[in-house]
């Protein structure tokens, strides 16, 4: 390409090389080893990076004393055309030192999910009353919701049910709780359906609501929407929406043991075996069934018939089943788990074809490159959730192909899939190079997703955690810096949807303007915190933990609380205390990671620390 012959403004993120004082310069090296020689001016100013509600944490006097080598920063400027150099604007700092990393803090994803789930509280019900009746599946980047006539999708709120039962695991404010019982409770009664000739649950893609005083002491309208109403899904029941509708409610099953939700688990899953399980040789979950036959082969379906996909496989361990597994330990999910993750470990890989896995599939597993807008195309964040996840079975179950194949991708994805520039991780990509092609071609843009740098961090930390690989650290550190560098909103509280490649939010319009929509709720960013804290504290760092639990009373059966985090290695962790409404309390296996519960006629509060073994 032609030199450019106009300025332009760009972010560079890297590791400090040298400091030249006389001259006021700095070498940065990307993290694939590109080399930019920097200048400071007097208008250059740093910070830190800055977690939910903290102050500005400025480092503009500081700045030149903490350009020592080794050191991993940001730096926002310009380059220009009739120079050499890149001239810094702004430097963003992820430490105090050259070794720190404040987001590997005990308390710092702990905090960010504190702020994040007040945000959605706070959003969808004020200052008052949690009533469900007033949530929005739409919400502006401050916060405000529409008032009349608004439709109520199950999924969304069941994503934000799991953000707050997980901010309660981490904080024990009641306030979470509270709303997570509560939205547990209003999916039970506004979006379940129970099919009691089939035996199964499934449930509504969400409820409309209308203005109307006629019909309801309360002015609302309610009209029940079964088949999915969005456009990839268009009038069928897919998959991934009665995966996630478990999502909330599972978590907030860990910490009640509340049975009404562990039958609807049972009765969905029932659900996944009986309807889209495909019970030929070829095995695997269908993406969709028709909402009347509830057959995965009914031409209604069009384009969705009898086609298998990531979602409809791979979604089920992370939303609800290893959940599931950790709160019962019944073997029979440990078993679910093992047959998704088998199937994805012999029938994602495309290494003839292509750096990335595949995503859509026919009946026959055979690749479906012409469905819909997704095409012959790979989305960067299911590749790294596949790792993340794997690592997770692996350590149930530790079949070499788990591990093979997790490392495979992770050691692949960063040429392919990140920003060895500026940092961060791509949307979507053409998963094929066209003669002559060095880079995979962008599908929309270069922007990058907030859930997609989810995958990436939690893809790492676990493998870093479990491997105890310095260059997964790396990667895991340099992915949590661009997080939280740029998605954290500290002006309205949350997390942008995307950014630009540099870092700087995209608003333009849409879903992506917004905090609350279809694609966004509560969900991946304290997902993230939930499991960033474990696998920091537990896994690389050594610090204990503390987890909170409010069982019903004889909730769970033989008053046993199952509190393990996550699945990890056997023997990595173990109970060190626990205290019940505030007294110590000894009755507990501590390498089992198990709770004995007193029998009582009240709820109790339940704080378990956990430390590393």
């Amino acid at each position: 390409m032609e030199h450019m012959h106009f300025p332009y403004s760009d972010l560079i993120a890297g590791y400090v090389t040298y400091y030249d004082p006389e001259n006021d310069i700095f070498g940065i090296k990307t993290s694939d080893g590109r080399e930019f020689d920097a200048a400071l001016s007097h208008m250059t100013y740093a910070k830190l990076v800055q977690n939910l509600e903290e102050p500005y944490p400025d480092a503009t006097g500081a700045m030149r004393s903490m350009l020592v080598p080794g050191r991993y920063l940001f730096s926002y400027g310009i380059f220009y055309p009739d120079s050499s150099k890149f001239e810094a604007k702004q430097i963003v700092f992820v430490g105090r030192t050259e070794n720190d990393y404040v987001f590997e803090k005990p308390h710092w994803w702990v905090n960010q999910i504190q702020s994040v789930a007040s945000f959605y509280l706070k959003a969808q019900f004020g200052e008052g009353e949690i009533d469900y009746r007033n949530y929005r599946t739409d919400l502006t980047l401050a916060g405000a919701k529409q008032t009349y006539n608004y439709r109520q999708e199950t999924d969304t709120i069941s994503r934000m049910v799991y953000g707050f039962a997980t901010a309660y695991m981490l904080t024990g404010e009641d306030k979470f709780l509270e709303a997570a019982e509560k939205g547990s409770e209003y999916l039970r009664e506004h979006m379940r359906f129970v099919d009691l000739d089939e035996g199964i649950v499934y449930w509504y893609h969400g409820i409309d609501v209308q203005s109307d005083r006629s019909v309801s002491p309360f002015g609302l309208r309610e009209q029940k929407i079964f088949a999915s109403e969005f456009g990839d899904d268009y009038y069928a029941i897919p998959a991934y929406e009665q995966i996630y509708a478990l999502a909330g409610p599972m978590q907030t099953y860990r910490i009640t043991g509340d049975p009404r939700i562990l039958s609807d688990a049972e009765l969905t899953v029932k659900l996944f075996n009986d309807f889209f399980l495909d019970k030929s040789e070829h095995g695997g979950y269908f993406s969709h069934i028709d909402p009347v036959t509830l057959d995965s082969h009914s031409d209604s379906l069009g384009n969705n018939k009898a086609k298998k996909n990531w979602n409809s496989v791979g979604d089920h361990a992370p939303a609800y089943l290893i959940n599931l597994w950790l709160a019962t330990g019944n073997p029979k999910y440990a078993k679910m788990l093992e047959y998704t993750f088998d199937a994805i470990a012999k029938r994602f890989p495309d290494p003839e074809n292509s750096p990335f896995v595949q995503e859509r599939f026919h009946e026959d597993w055979t690749a479906d490159p012409g469905w819909g807008w997704q095409q012959n195309r790979a989305v960067i964040g299911h590749n790294l959730k596949i790792v993340w996840n794997l690592m997770r079975m692996y350590s149930l179950k530790s079949k070499d192909e788990y591990i093979e194949l997790a490392e495979k991708i992770a050691q692949i994805m960063p040429e392919v899939g990140s920003d060895q520039q500026r940092g961060g991780w791509y949307d979507v990509v053409e998963r094929i190079l066209e003669p002559g092609q060095t880079n995979h071609r962008f599908v929309w843009h270069d922007r990058k997703a907030w859930w997609q740098q989810e995958q990436a961090i939690l893809a790492y930390l676990i493998l870093a955690g479990l491997l105890k690989n310095e260059e997964y650290l790396r990667l895991a550190r340099e992915s949590a810096a661009f997080y939280n560098a740029w998605f954290l909103d500290n002006e309205d509280g949350g997390v942008y949807f995307n950014v630009l490649a540099n870092g700087i939010p995209y608003l333009v319009s849409g879903n992506e303007r917004r905090k609350g929509s279809h694609s966004m709720s509560a969900y991946h960013s304290t997902e993230l915190c939930y499991l960033a804290a474990v696998y920091t504290n537990l896994l690389i760092h050594k610090h204990p933990m503390d987890f909170y639990f409010k069982p019903l009373p004889g909730a769970f059966p033989d008053h046993l609380l199952r509190v393990s985090p996550d699945i990890l290695p056997p023997g990595s962790i173990k109970i060190g205390a626990c205290e019940i409404n505030g007294e110590a309390y000894t009755n507990f296996d501590a390498e089992n990671l198990t709770v004995k519960l007193p029998e009582t006629s009240e709820q109790i509060k339940v704080k378990v620390r956990i430390v590393p073994n």
